[in-house]
């Protein structure tokens, strides 16, 4: 006969009642301590180009990203939000600025929880882009170089690069300098090649509106072009002509690198015959040696925001075992600590709160630890959103691979005037 649980005796009924009572409240309190271990994860995005030209060094900067958040999820993540893990959310800004600022809105469509970003490498897309974020009140990471993307009084983006103007400005006179103490003279001519990109026309920019007349130079050459090129005869054509002491040959593609090289070489001007200078980290890329043979590039020179820098081993080593890179750019290195950045940013606010994140950006000040060891100088940014004393770095081609020559005090290897 079935009997029902009001049929029971009182005090077993009563006991029964306590022992359910107790199994819930512990599968209750089970449940609640699963989720207070386990806290909603930290969304940060980025916006790199993944596909077009410029994807090899949007590839490596996510690939630097993705090392930071590993290191601090494997450290426990967010400490001061329980142990909240990092997730990266990636976007193709694909090959133009129209495609880079559409992946900005499609980011902040689909994502609200996103807490800031990184991204988008090439200056002209970061521009795009970041008429979307400030907007949205998402602060905004980027090495892009060009001086008006920190010029327009925004609040929400910051810039770990010195700007294209500084980087100009500081580069003339350290090669000078370099090529005095090499030959005993300083070059009195030059010539200025580069693309009509954001940050190529503003590193030009100060050579073009005076900035030669310092140093007692003259311009014999001064050509701008669309990337890619098809064909660099032209552009060489002018500087076999002219022959300049020293050329400014400033792309934002391994291509056109290539075909400047290339042809510099076919008509005898490579090399020591015109030393060459470039700027930005495509000029260092590893897939530069499948394209532009290694006595081409020996002695090229270029100027850069971030490098392998004496100091940074531990970085360096883990990048490599993990990726199988041959040497870190300045792309991985920027995607890495641009993550140490938020994360430090979130520590301090403790809560993925996008506005109290730029906050906590404008008033760091870091000059040790991961965050600072990944970059050259101190972390620190200004009212504008610029890294304050963030110095230039000079690269160079030395046996096949690009070692960092300047600042003196960080460089892996010594600066070596090209010599025909």
């Amino acid at each position: 006969m079935t009997r029902k649980l009001s049929d029971l005796p009182r005090k077993l009924f009563v006991s029964f009642a306590a022992a359910v009572l107790a199994i819930a409240g512990a599968a209750a309190w089970s449940t609640g301590a699963v989720q207070a271990q386990s806290p909603k994860p930290v969304q940060i995005a980025l916006i790199v180009p993944l596909s077009g030209p410029w994807a090899r060094q949007g590839q490596l900067e996510k690939l630097g990203a993705e090392m930071a958040v590993s290191e601090i999820n494997d450290k426990g993540g967010i400490k001061s939000m329980g142990g909240a893990k990092l997730e990266l959310i990636s976007i193709d800004a694909g090959d133009s600025a129209e495609k880079a600022k559409n992946a900005a809105q499609r980011l902040v469509a689909e994502h609200p929880d996103v807490v800031g970003g990184i991204g988008a490498w090439l200056s002209t897309f970061t521009l795009a882009i970041t008429e979307v974020t400030e907007r949205a009140q998402l602060p905004w990471l980027t090495l892009s170089y060009a001086d008006s993307i920190t010029n327009r009084g925004f609040k929400y983006v910051f810039q770990t690069s010195p700007t294209a103007d500084t980087q100009s400005t500081e580069a003339l006179p350290t090669v000078l300098d370099l090529a005095k103490a090499a030959t005993g003279r300083a070059p009195k001519t030059i010539g200025l090649i580069g693309d009509n990109t954001a940050s190529p026309v503003s590193f030009l920019k100060p050579f073009r509106t005076g900035g030669l007349d310092k140093y007692g130079m003259k311009a014999v050459v001064d050509e701008t072009f669309t990337p890619p090129l098809s064909d660099a005869t032209t552009l060489m054509q002018k500087v076999r002509s002219a022959h300049p002491e020293l050329l400014l040959y400033i792309t934002s593609t391994i291509s056109d690198l290539k075909l400047g090289l290339d042809k510099m070489n076919e008509f005898h001007i490579g090399k020591g015959a015109i030393p060459t200078i470039g700027n930005g980290g495509a000029n260092g890329a590893p897939e530069v040696l499948k394209s532009v043979p290694p006595g081409l590039l020996e002695g090229y020179i270029f100027t850069v925001a971030n490098w392998g820098l004496n100091g940074q081993d531990q970085i360096i080593e883990a990048f490599k075992k993990r990726t199988g890179e041959p040497w870190i750019t300045q792309d991985g290195l920027d995607g890495y600590g641009h993550v140490w950045i938020f994360k430090d940013a979130l520590e301090k606010v403790g809560k993925a709160d996008r506005v109290k994140v730029a906050e906590a950006m404008h008033t760091m000040d870091f000059a040790s630890g991961p965050t600072a060891v990944a970059f050259p100088g101190k972390v620190k940014f200004d009212a504008a959103g610029r890294r304050v004393g963030a110095p230039l770095v000079i690269v160079q081609w030395q046996n096949g691979v690009p070692v960092t020559v300047y600042p003196i005090d960080r460089a892996t290897a010594k600066a070596k005037w090209p010599k025909s």
